[in-house]
């Protein structure tokens, strides 16, 4: 029987484990696009999209879609991956990651996990990996890069794309490259609780810019929007399109997010290593990060692991703050029962019941921050 775990409000006792980020300026923005003609997908969305290329990607471009799970829909499909294909994923991970390939019939291969950092585990890919694998799915936990040299390295062998699940890595750094640029596709997420939101949407990045045509016809039903505004389209979809778009109401509350981003990224950043730092001598907590000077974290979550997990949790909420598990691994879900049987993911089984992530968003201070680490390190 499961125990219901109850969400804390967020009333001003309370320490809540999210909270969204919204700019000052974002409200009278929107004021103003609903006073336009322009509420849907239009010119904001198309400076949002401009904003994102000048303050992440070099030569990559992108496209908004109206969620994370859009974007990664639409990488699997330019990726060209079919009914029958294998795919390498993370088992942990949000089922976002998985979900779209069951909608294209793609064999799922599930990886087990790095146990430093939960991301996906080289050692479990290479073990895997075939000739028929059309593509490596690696998810970036927490804001903390996968070892992109070598999952780059295993798929150039195999001939596979790398799609990058970047919805908790926006403002990350691999090789002092920031993620967007290094793989095939890159999916970022704008969900509520990422570090900027349009109320829930997403965006994806692309290597081969000859692809950003063909995905905004997928975006748009497989209409050519530009042309069918013009009047110069030919009335006819030759290929299965989606209603992905962003609007200009999301894209408002998006572009003055972005204008914020370097502040909020510096704020999470900060609170993720005073955490670290407290952390690191403790021989009870085990932080989920792996210290690897490649990697310049975009400090989304912060997560830890412990043999008192369930008591650190106990604890915390006595204190009005929450914790929990954010992800689960996937393949105890029905839907993906039959890419798992007869497999063990020896590392997942360690640390399913383990980890535990602490309050980490802009409303959490650093005397927050020592509270709850002083709470953390007082649990025997």
């Amino acid at each position: 029987m499961f125990k219901e775990i109850k969400l804390m409000s967020d009333k001003k006792k309370n320490t809540v484990l999210f909270y969204p980020y919204i700019s000052k300026n974002a409200s009278k923005f929107i004021v103003n696009r609903l006073k336009t003609r322009w509420i849907g997908q239009g010119p904001v969305v198309d400076k949002f999209e401009k904003l994102f290329e000048k303050l992440f990607l070099n030569k990559a471009k992108c496209i908004s879609t109206g969620s994370g799970t859009d974007a990664l829909h639409l990488a699997y499909i330019l990726a060209d991956i079919k009914k029958g294909d294998e795919v390498i994923v993370p088992v942990f991970t949000c089922t976002a990651t998985n979900i779209p390939l069951l909608y294209m019939g793609a064999k799922i291969k599930f990886a087990d996990i790095n146990p430093v950092t939960m991301n996906i585990s080289l050692k479990s890919i290479k073990k895997i990996i075939s000739k028929k694998t059309k593509a490596i799915v690696c998810v970036h936990y927490g804001g903390n890069c996968c070892e992109m040299d070598e999952i780059s390295k295993i798929a150039k062998k195999y001939n596979a794309k790398v799609i990058e699940d970047a919805a908790q890595a926006i403002g990350a750094e691999y090789n002092k490259v920031k993620i967007g640029n290094i793989s095939d596709f890159t999916a970022f997420s704008f969900q509520a609780i990422k570090h900027i939101t349009t109320g829930d949407g997403g965006m994806l990045a692309m290597k081969n810019t000859k692809l950003i045509e063909k995905a905004k016809r997928l975006r748009w039903f497989g209409i050519d929007r530009k042309k069918k505004q013009l009047g110069t389209w030919e009335n006819d979809i030759y290929e299965v399109g989606y209603k992905y778009q962003l609007t200009d109401l999301g894209a408002a509350v998006g572009l003055e997010g972005l204008k914020d981003f370097k502040r909020i990224l510096n704020h999470r950043r900060k609170i993720y290593n005073y955490y670290l730092k407290r952390f690191e001598n403790n021989k009870s907590i085990k932080p989920m990060h792996d210290y690897s000077k490649k990697n310049k974290t975009a400090a989304w979550i912060f997560t830890i692991s412990s043999n008192l997990k369930d008591k650190i949790q106990k604890k915390l909420k006595s204190y009005n703050i929450e914790s929990n598990q954010v992800h689960f691994r996937n393949d105890k879900y029905s839907i993906f029962k039959s890419f798992a049987r007869n497999q063990r993911f020896k590392n997942m089984d360690f640390l399913e019941n383990k980890y535990l992530v602490l309050p980490l968003h802009t409303k959490i201070s650093l005397k927050d921050a020592k509270k709850i680490a002083d709470i953390v390190c007082s649990v025997k």
